[in-house]
């Protein structure tokens, strides 16, 4: 209900426009009055009405200055002007406050309830308006830590969007990143006994207890950090550091770090990691040509424990951003993206056609490497990877790989068993995401419901399901989940058996406001005007 405060000094003005105002039409209440301007801003002060009716000529303070005073300490409220001056000056000063309307007296009651009936609708846009910037809100601290975690993890790997790097590093809440430098410790979780035959379930719990001890070191001895887990049993730690501190110190104490990570996961963990560390950059958009050296870093440690020193020298030419190349397409299997997935493998070939030195021990790598993100990334949607290929030697195939069209060539054949596993036709995939969608409104209109959860059910981004579903449907998921609710409301009304406030919460809207906005801007009515009960 909207609250109505009424200024004048003339008592039948008061007791008339009391009794002659529609209240319950209007959805309005009367809340108090007040014969001069002192006494009402007192009242305002105590009522904190919504529209305030004034006089301008009253005695103690008049209607202008009251106003004015009201400007000043930032009532948002709306004022209507009811006076029997209509001299130009004064309208010109009231509209110099920003009043509503001026009406002189006498005035009609229709004309009175015209204006009321707009002073209405304006507060109930600006009502509707703030509602839906606090619901943004809301959800925007809901999914932060999500938001922000996918952020980080685009720097790191270098998949963040460059046009628009410098507007999200003040959205992320990082802008002190410009006054320091920045390097990458690149982490390996190694493939030994202990792990070989768990389950994914397990390695998923091995990782959590990982980032834990890592996350409790970081807080001791490098605050300015964040650890990013990367894909399967990679993950990076970015150090920030102030520009006062030498790049000996800095390479020194980040060395000890690392042994300190080492230690503490095998002490604990019984777990094998590997330390690489890219070098210090000046600016954070470099930040993923760090991330690239550490795990350079780490591959020439592989490659040097494998015993096969031939290859270290070709190894040391070839970062040609594996890190990236790995993020995108493990993004791609787990949307089922299949055009994006054969672009990102076609680009990443052309990338290795052009490099001096490819070597069979290098390409061998990357398929390890690949199989093992493959297998991450798939189980996240359900799929176990050694279920797809139960008579693979994957292994002996590895081994068997020399040239980089032998890689492209086992690369495309793998993708495309998971691509037939995951249902890549699109024309049925699209129906299938919309029949889902289209059942989950109508079975849960009375929850939160919102396009991130659905994408994550789905496996297909939240921009890409609103797309599809538009051109099926011909609206926006939102609107449709509106649209039923409004239905289930209406129906719910009709039936005359449940007040207002608990029909809003039973089409999952708990702000009764919010709801009979939206309702009202739906069905060009009141929710009591359909109903048969109020609140």
């Amino acid at each position: 209900m909207w609250r109505v405060l009424i200024i004048d000094d003339d008592f039948q003005v008061l007791e008339g426009m009391k009794r002659s105002i529609p209240w319950e039409q209007l959805e309005a209440q009367w809340v108090g009055e007040a014969m001069d301007g002192k006494e009402g801003l007192a009242v305002i002060k105590e009522t904190n009405p919504d529209i305030v009716i004034t006089d301008i000529y009253m005695p103690v303070m008049n209607g202008l200055e009251m106003i004015e005073q009201l400007r000043e300490e930032r009532y948002s409220g709306e004022i209507v002007i009811l006076s029997g001056y209509s001299d130009f000056q004064y309208a010109r000063q009231a509209l110099r406050l920003q009043v509503s309307d001026y009406l002189s007296k006498p005035v009609t009651l229709e004309e009175l309830r015209t204006v009321l009936e707009r002073v209405i609708k304006e507060l109930e846009a600006k009502e509707l308006q703030k509602l839906e910037q606090e619901e943004v809100r809301r959800r925007l601290m809901m999914y932060e830590p999500f938001v922000q975690k996918e952020w980080l993890k685009s720097v790191v790997t270098g998949t963040f969007d460059k046009a628009v790097a410098d507007e999200s590093l003040k959205l992320s809440g990082k802008a002190y990143w410009q006054q320091r430098s920045h390097a990458v410790m690149g982490i390996e979780l190694t493939n030994t006994v202990r792990i070989s035959n768990v389950t994914l379930t397990d390695w998923n719990l091995f990782r959590f207890a990982q980032a834990n001890i890592i996350r409790e070191l970081l807080a001791e001895q490098w605050p300015e950090s964040e650890l990013v887990e990367l894909h399967s049993h990679h993950a990076a730690i970015v150090f920030h550091m102030t520009q006062g501190l030498s790049l000996e110190e800095a390479v020194h104490k980040l060395q000890a770090i690392g042994d300190s990570i080492v230690h503490f996961i095998r002490k604990y963990l019984q777990l094998e990691i590997r330390i690489g560390i890219g070098s210090i950059k000046t600016d954070w958009k470099q930040i993923s040509n760090s991330t690239e050296e550490a795990f350079l870093d780490l591959l020439r440690q592989t490659i040097t424990n494998q015993g096969d020193s031939a290859t270290l020298a070709a190894g040391e030419e070839i970062a040609i951003r594996p890190v990236k190349f790995y993020q995108e397409l493990a993004e791609a299997i787990v949307y089922s993206r299949e055009e994006a997935t054969r672009s990102i493998i076609d680009g990443y070939v052309q990338q290795l056609r052009e490099m001096p030195a490819i070597t069979p021990a290098y390409l061998q790598y990357l398929c390890s490497e690949l199989w093992t993100i493959f297998a991450y990334a798939l189980h996240t949607a359900g799929i176990v990877l050694d279920e797809l290929f139960p008579d693979s030697p994957v292994a002996q195939e590895i081994g068997k790989i020399a040239t980089i069209d032998d890689f492209k060539q086992w690369l495309q054949d793998k993708i495309r068993v998971i691509g037939s596993s995951r249902g890549w036709n699109e024309n049925s995939r699209h129906k299938d995401a919309v029949d889902f969608m289209i059942d989950y409104a109508h079975s849960r209109y009375s929850e939160e419901i919102n396009l991130e959860d659905l994408s994550k059910q789905l496996y297909l981004s939240r921009n890409y399901l609103n797309q599809i579903f538009k051109k099926a449907t011909g609206e926006t998921f939102t609107n449709y989940v509106i649209r039923v609710r409004m239905e289930k409301a209406k129906a719910l009304l009709l039936e005359g058996k449940s007040m207002i406030y608990e029909i809003s919460e039973k089409v999952g809207y708990k702000n009764v406001p919010y709801f009979s906005s939206l309702f009202k801007k739906y069905y060009g009515m009141n929710p009591s005007e359909i109903g048969k009960k109020t609140l």
